[in-house]
C-alpha cells in the first residue's frame, strides 16, 4: 500500500496546474532566460525583476490551464503540453529560433527528410526527460475528485489569484516591465509555452474561414506581342539557404564562384532582398504578384501567379524539384520531383544531387517544339542543418567540416566550411545549367535567373538556421545571392547598362514582372517599373514597352 501510494501521488486540479507550470518554466525555458539576461544583465538590481519574469509568466500559464482543465481534460491537456514544450525547448536552446505562427506553418509542411536532417540524440534527451517522465508522473497522479460546482469555484479563484499576482508583480516593478514590453517585445517571443500557444491559435485562425476563398484568375490577357519573333528558353534557379555575404561574386572572402566568375554575359546583383525567412513565404511570394507588405500564404494560394501567366500567354512551363514542393506554385503546370532515384539518376543513399534534374531537359525541350519554354529548378542547395550532406566528396574544399546536424556540437568554423562547400556545389550546378542553354542560344534567345529563396544564420548572435519573424530576422537570413546570365543571341537587354544597376536595391517583389520581362509577355498586370531588365532600356524603349500592355496578337 505505501508503495503504490508513493508512486500514485494524490493531488488537487489546482496543485498539478501549478507544478506542471513551474516545471515548464524553470526547465523549459533556458533560451527564455538568456536572451533576458543579455538585455537586463543579471546582477542585485536586476535579479528581482528577472524573478518576477518567472512568477508573471507561470501566473499565465496557470491562468490559461485554468480556463481549460476541466475533469477528465486536466490529464490528457498537460501531457501535451509537456510534449510539445519538450521540442519547442529542444530547438529554441540549439538553434535561437522562435515558435511563431509562420514557423508553426514550416513545421506542418516540412518532409520526412527535412525531418530526419534535425533529429538527434539530444532531441530524445530533451523529450525524455523534459516530455515523457513528467507525463508518466501526470499519468499516476490521482486528481482528488471535487463536484462540478465546486471545480468551477477552484478554477475561478485560481483564474483570480493568478491574474492578482501578475498584476502586483507588474506594477510594484513598473519601470522594468515599461521597457519589457515597449522596447523589448521579441523577448517575449522565446516564453515556452506561452508564446507557442499563442502562435498555434494565430496559425489555426488563418484557416477558419466561413466561405473558401474564390479564386482570383489575373493576367488572362497575357499574350506574347506579334513583332517578338523569337522563342526564349528561360531557366530560373531557385536556390535553397543560400546567403548573398557568402557568394564570392559578392566579395567574399573565399573563392565560393570559381565557375560563375569566368561567365562573361553574367550580372550579379548584390542588394537583393527576401520576401520571408522560410521557403513557405519566400517561394510563393516571388512568384505571386503581391509584394512583401500585402503578401498572404491565402491570398498567394487563391490567385494565379507568374506560372500560370505565362502558360497563358502560350509558354511552355516547367517544374523540376530537388526540394520539399513548389509550396502550391506549380500546382496548376507540369511538375516533376527529383527527390528519388526513381527520376533523379544523380542519388547517393538519401541524397540526390541538384544536378540530375539537368538530364531530362533535352528531351523536353526536343519535345516542345513551339512556343517559349520556361523551366524552374528548385534546388537542394544549401538547406540546413545538415550542410555536409548538400555536395558531393569532391567538392569538400573547406575543412575541417560539422558532419552532424547538432550544430551547437560545431565550431563555427566548422559549420561555415560545410556551408561554403555546398555554396560551390551550387556555383557548378549554375555553371552546367548555362551549358545547357549554351547549346541552344543558336535556336532560342537563352538566359538564366537564380534566386535563392532566403539566407540562413550560421551562429551569429547566437542563431542558427532561419525563420525568424522578418522584423527580427538579422540581414543573413534576407540578403539572399540573385544572378542573371544572358546567352549571346539574347538581344532584347543591354547587360552593360543593367550592369550599372547591379547594386540597386531589389527584392522578390521584382520577381513577378521580371519573369514577364523576359519572355517578353504583355498584360494588365505587367508593371515595367518593377522588371529589373527594364532598367537596361533607352527612355525610348521602355516607353515603347510600356505602350505595348494589352495589345493582343491578332
Amino acid at each position: 500500500m505505501a508503495r503504490s501510494r508513493l508512486f500514485s501521488p494524490t493531488m488537487t486540479k489546482f496543485q498539478l496546474i501549478l507544478l506542471v507550470s513551474v516545471f515548464l518554466m524553470l526547465v523549459g525555458n533556458q533560451q527564455f532566460f538568456s536572451n533576458i539576461t543579455k538585455v537586463y544583465p543579471l546582477d542585485w538590481s536586476t535579479a528581482p525583476f528577472i524573478a518576477s519574469i518567472a512568477v508573471v509568466f507561470t501566473a499565465a500559464l496557470v491562468l490559461l490551464l485554468s480556463l481549460v482543465c476541466f475533469g477528465r481534460s486536466t490529464r490528457p491537456i498537460l501531457i501535451l503540453l509537456l510534449m510539445l514544450s519538450s521540442f519547442a525547448a529542444y530547438f529554441m536552446d540549439s538553434y535561437n529560433v522562435v515558435i511563431d505562427a509562420d514557423m508553426l506553418n514550416n513545421v506542418v509542411h516540412t518532409n520526412v527528410d527535412e525531418a530526419g536532417d534535425l533529429f538527434s540524440w539530444r532531441l530524445v534527451a530533451y523529450v525524455v526527460l523534459m516530455g515523457i517522465l513528467p507525463s508518466l508522473f501526470v499519468l499516476r497522479v490521482r486528481i482528488e475528485p471535487v463536484p462540478f460546482k465546486k471545480e468551477l469555484l477552484s478554477s475561478a479563484k485560481m483564474f483570480g489569484g493568478s491574474l492578482a499576482l501578475a498584476a502586483v508583480l507588474i506594477v510594484s516593478l513598473g519601470n522594468y516591465y515599461a521597457s519589457f514590453f515597449r522596447e523589448h517585445k521579441i523577448l517575449r517571443y522565446y516564453a515556452n509555452p506561452t508564446f507557442y500557444i499563442y502562435s498555434t491559435i494565430k496559425f489555426a485562425g488563418r484557416y477558419v474561414e466561413t466561405a473558401p476563398r474564390a479564386f482570383a484568375s489575373i493576367g488572362d490577357d497575357a499574350h506574347i506581342p506579334p513583332e517578338d519573333q523569337d522563342r526564349e528558353l528561360v531557366i530560373m534557379v531557385v536556390g535553397e539557404t543560400a546567403r548573398a555575404d557568402h557568394f564570392s561574386l559578392n566579395g567574399y572572402k573565399r573563392d565560393t564562384n570559381p565557375f560563375l566568375e569566368k561567365e562573361e554575359n553574367l550580372v550579379n546583383f548584390s542588394n537583393f532582398w527576401s520576401c520571408g525567412t522560410s521557403t513557405q513565404v519566400s517561394v510563393p511570394c516571388m512568384f505571386s504578384e503581391l509584394d512583401r507588405d500585402h503578401y498572404s500564404e491565402e491570398k498567394a494560394d487563391s490567385t494565379s501567379n507568374a506560372l500560370d501567366v505565362l502558360a497563358k500567354s502560350g509558354a511552355n512551363v516547367l517544374w523540376l524539384d530537388n526540394n520539399s514542393s513548389s509550396k502550391g506554385v506549380a500546382d496548376r503546370v507540369e511538375y516533376h520531383s527529383y527527390k528519388s532515384s526513381d527520376t533523379n539518376p544523380e542519388c547517393s543513399g538519401e541524397e540526390c544531387r541538384d544536378t540530375g534534374m539537368l538530364t531530362g531537359l533535352d528531351d523536353y525541350i526536343r519535345n516542345h517544339p513551339k512556343g517559349d519554354i520556361f523551366i524552374v529548378l528548385h534546388q537542394m542547395g544549401n538547406h540546413g542543418p545538415a550542410y555536409y550532406k548538400r555536395y558531393p566528396k569532391e567538392f569538400e574544399r573547406y575543412t575541417p567540416v560539422c558532419k552532424t546536424s547538432q550544430l551547437e556540437e560545431c565550431s563555427q568554423e566548422e559549420i561555415i566550411n560545410a556551408y561554403d562547400n555546398a555554396i560551390l556545389y551550387t556555383d557548378y550546378f549554375l555553371d552546367q545549367v548555362i551549358d545547357v542553354l549554351k547549346r541552344y542560344t543558336p535556336q532560342f534567345e537563352t538566359a538564366m535567373f537564380y534566386l535563392s529563396d532566403h539566407g540562413e544564420s550560421l551562429g551569429e548572435y547566437d542563431v542558427y538556421l532561419h525563420g525568424l519573424p522578418y522584423m527580427i530576422a538579422p540581414d543573413e537570413q534576407k540578403h539572399v545571392p540573385a544572378v542573371m546570365w544572358f546567352g549571346s543571341s539574347y538581344d532584347s537587354v543591354n547587360i552593360d547598362k543593367l550592369r550599372q544597376h547591379k547594386d540597386d536595391r531589389l527584392s522578390q517583389d521584382n520577381v513577378f514582372h521580371t519573369i514577364l520581362g523576359m519572355l517578353e509577355v504583355r498584360t494588365d498586370v505587367y508593371k515595367p517599373k518593377l522588371d529589373i531588365l527594364s532598367s537596361s532600356l533607352a527612355p525610348e524603349d521602355w516607353q515603347e514597352k510600356s505602350a505595348s500592355n494589352a495589345q493582343p496578337k491578332e
